[in-house]
């Protein structure tokens, strides 16, 4: 398995991955205009782009996912939640799907809070073992923080559901997976985010203090830090999502 993570404009960090000697190769959050780097790293490792994830529509900046996609032939992929605002064809994920690339698979977990429709992709690499190695975690889960639950307009009831995310799908995954966030520090995405681009789940139940709240405490805690708007976002998920 190969692995790079790219840190790119507005504190956004993308990432590559996937099977070597198979030739298969996953793109996930590609921020527009790093759309080349991709395709030369393609190149490098001699593998096929098959999939081009966004783990959820972005606020923050424009995405290359779809030019990615057209560049190279993959699917460019959005939770199926999407489909209620995106004007434009994709492949509809579903929680619990597994993608599979070459020997490395890629399960899809649906993880609503910081959107409706964000996901975090917890990957295997099956030549190594058949117990997850890391997960993606979008902007649902930072190193040190967690995603803003108000992009919506619906903040409180947002921040309920982020809460019932946080503690069904991410802190019941074993406490060595890996973590690599989609934003670090800088980012508007969410309050006081580590400028350490990836952690381990047993490190942030230990030193997060938001993912050992109760329910009350964390909702309160998370509206009352809420950074301002990302500068443009009106523009920016328009062109995110036009057709």
């Amino acid at each position: 398995m190969f692995f790079k993570q790219l840190a790119t404009t507005d504190s956004s960090l993308s990432y590559f991955f996937g099977c070597g000697g198979l030739g298969k190769a996953v793109a996930v959050d590609v921020v527009a205009g790093d759309e080349t780097w991709f395709i030369e790293q393609a190149a490098q490792a001699g593998v096929t782009i098959t999939h081009v994830i966004d783990t959820h529509v972005h606020a923050d900046h424009l995405s290359g996912g779809r030019s990615l996609a057209q560049m190279s032939g993959a699917r460019y992929c959005l939770h199926e939640s999407a489909r209620g605002f995106v004007r434009f064809d994709f492949e509809a994920l579903r929680d619990r799907q597994v993608i599979v690339a070459g020997n490395v698979t890629v399960e899809v977990l649906h993880t609503p809070g910081h959107t409706v429709d964000s996901m975090c992709l917890l990957v295997t690499d099956r030549r190594r073992g058949e117990a997850p190695w890391f997960v993606l975690t979008g902007d649902t889960l930072f190193v040190g923080a967690i995603g803003r639950p108000d992009l919506a307009g619906r903040e409180r009831e947002m921040a309920n559901i982020l809460y019932d995310t946080l503690h069904d799908k991410l802190l019941t995954l074993p406490d060595a997976i890996e973590i690599y966030p989609g934003h670090q520090a800088g980012s508007v995405c969410g309050a006081g985010l580590s400028g350490k681009p990836s952690s381990t789940l047993a490190f942030e139940k230990r030193w997060n203090a938001a993912l050992s709240q109760p329910r009350e405490a964390f909702v309160d805690a998370l509206l009352a830090q809420i950074p301002p708007r990302p500068h443009a976002m009106d523009r920016i998920v328009a062109q995110n999502i036009a057709a």
